[in-house]
């Protein structure tokens, strides 16, 4: 797997083959919605920044951290908590107040035991809103802690999330571009900008600078990572530390999600993966590493990465970052190497990576046979089915 491998590319193990065929063939493969998301997030991102300058997005963001909370918890479900994986370490250095990200299911079922106590913010992203715990969360913190304030994240403006709490003072939302409501059961587009937006809470007004890089990854690397994720593997593990943690965890859930669990996955940190975890690499499996822009938790990964080599573990190899060593790829390695990607913020980074993912696992979920919009028919659906929100549940 490398840029320099000059083969002929078969229909659909390439990306711009695919986006060259007509919208009819993107139906019968059941990709349409999926690739249509997974191609807008750079304008999207641009949108999502130019809004984050309006009064009505500063005043939901910055309102709801005015006067600073001792604690920020930011919650979801699926790939929304682990857009609080990526936000929370970046907020966490920037604000000065200690963020965690909690799965909704988790504080719906063991609020007492993990909810910080105080004056905190309970940050709830949602693409849809609809989901049963995400309502049952909220609405349980509201009445069992007092002294939280909360700020609704969402890309759907008829959502519960959106609608059910306009006279609630305690609770302001931020609605995103109908365009990020994604179609497809997938989180994709919405994802990146739910990052995006959510790191509007940071002092200094994001902008979408990952768009122009993003793009031209589209162009540079699109095929290679289109092949990579068309070729034959059975076990993923995706590394990452800080905001690229949430950007592993993202990835391996669209891998899993797009191959209908017929591709396992793992996501781990550089140093997590000795402790065990390398054992998985005893087997065909791809290795996809995102190396952090900070140097020195860089060269922990790249440590990694050479101790790897020398103990030929894994297949192949994808590593994405910015002015890669080529004896980090390996014998059977592809670099994604994206100028300007660290000069970026971490989040960005983070954004840029889930992207990365998301291409590999499209092109996975057409070589298995699968349809991307609606992989593993019958067991997923868009949003969760509606169930039993227990009041005792959580205490």
């Amino acid at each position: 797997m490398s840029h320099s491998v000059n083969q002929p590319i078969v229909p659909f193990q390439s990306l711009r083959a695919l986006r060259a065929v007509p919208a009819e063939i993107h139906q019968q493969l059941g990709c349409a919605d999926t690739l249509r998301e997974i191609l807008q997030q750079p304008q999207t991102w641009r949108g999502t920044a130019a809004q984050l300058a309006t009064a009505d997005a500063r005043d939901a963001l910055i309102g709801s951290i005015a006067p600073a909370p001792s604690h920020i918890v930011l919650t979801g479900s699926g790939s929304s908590v682990y857009v609080g994986e990526c936000l929370a370490p970046v907020l966490q250095s920037a604000l000065g107040v200690p963020c965690r990200a909690i799965a909704a299911g988790t504080l719906l079922v063991e609020r007492d035991s993990v909810l910080p106590r105080g004056q905190g913010l309970l940050i709830s992203v949602a693409r849809s809103g609809d989901s049963p715990e995400s309502v049952g969360v909220v609405d349980a913190v509201l009445s069992a802690a007092p002294g939280y304030r909360h700020l609704v994240v969402s890309c759907n403006a008829e959502g519960k999330l959106a609608t059910r709490y306009t006279h609630e003072p305690r609770v302001r939302v931020l609605l995103l571009d109908p365009a990020t409501n994604d179609r497809s059961l997938v989180m994709t587009s919405s994802f990146t900008n739910l990052v995006l937006a959510g790191s509007g809470l940071l002092p200094t007004r994001p902008v979408a600078g990952g768009a122009d890089v993003v793009e031209d990854m589209f162009d540079r690397c699109g095929d290679d990572l289109a092949r990579c994720g068309a070729g034959h593997f059975d076990a993923v593990v995706y590394l990452g530390s800080g905001a690229a943690w949430g950007a592993a965890r993202e990835s391996a859930l669209k891998m899993m999600e797009m191959s209908a669990g017929d591709v396992r996955v793992m996501a781990e940190t550089s140093l997590g993966l000795r402790h065990g975890p390398m054992a998985w690499l005893n087997q065909p499996s791809l290795l996809v590493s995102f190396l952090s822009g900070d140097a020195g938790v860089r060269a922990y990964e790249t440590d990694l990465l050479r101790e790897l080599t020398r103990k030929r573990l894994g297949l192949d190899r994808i590593v994405v970052g910015e002015n890669i060593d080529a004896e980090l790829i390996g014998e059977r390695g592809l670099a994604i190497d994206l100028q300007g990607l660290y000069k970026l913020p971490a989040a960005q980074q983070a954004m840029i990576h889930v992207v990365v993912g998301q291409i590999l696992a499209l092109f996975r979920c057409l070589a298995l046979g699968q349809r991307p919009d609606a992989p593993s028919q019958g067991v997923l659906t868009r949003v969760v089915e509606a169930f039993t929100i227990h009041a005792d549940a959580a205490t």
